[in-house]
């Protein structure tokens, strides 16, 4: 069976993942088919990056996604186009959807959340003594 799921990426403590179409009797970070899309969960907001017509096709042909990859394609609406295109919708409208979903995604920070402290509230001014006196 063919499974679509996450192989562990990145340094120690550092994680990145790519999403991996493999044979599900492989280890984690083992062999794989194709490489379909990435995620950054370290980045603000989360990156998730993946190529929908690979994606598409490969469930088509009995491809089943890990439950952290069904969280994913959630998010991203990968699911919901799949629906979709088992319905009988066209695949090209949904791949230009799919596109321009990405188009109006919000900007990705290249900063990460580990490791980051959180800048510090400036102070309010307090009352002087002459400001008190007028």
């Amino acid at each position: 069976m063919v499974r679509i799921r996450l192989r562990r990426m990145g340094s120690k403590k550092q994680p990145t993942y790519r999403i991996v179409v493999c044979d599900k009797e492989r280890p984690r970070d083992g062999a794989f088919i194709e490489v379909i899309g990435t995620y950054n969960p370290r980045t603000e907001p989360e990156t998730v990056l993946v190529r929908e017509d690979r994606a598409l096709y490969w469930m088509k042909v009995g491809a089943q996604p890990s439950e952290a990859v069904q969280q994913l394609f959630r998010k991203t609406g990968t699911t919901a186009r799949f629906e979709r295109l088992k319905r009988g919708e066209s695949p090209e409208v949904l791949l230009a959807e799919a596109a321009a979903q990405f188009e109006a995604a919000p900007a990705i920070s290249p900063k990460t959340r580990i490791g980051r402290k959180p800048a510090p509230k400036p102070k309010k001014a307090e009352p002087t003594a002459e400001a008190a006196a007028q």
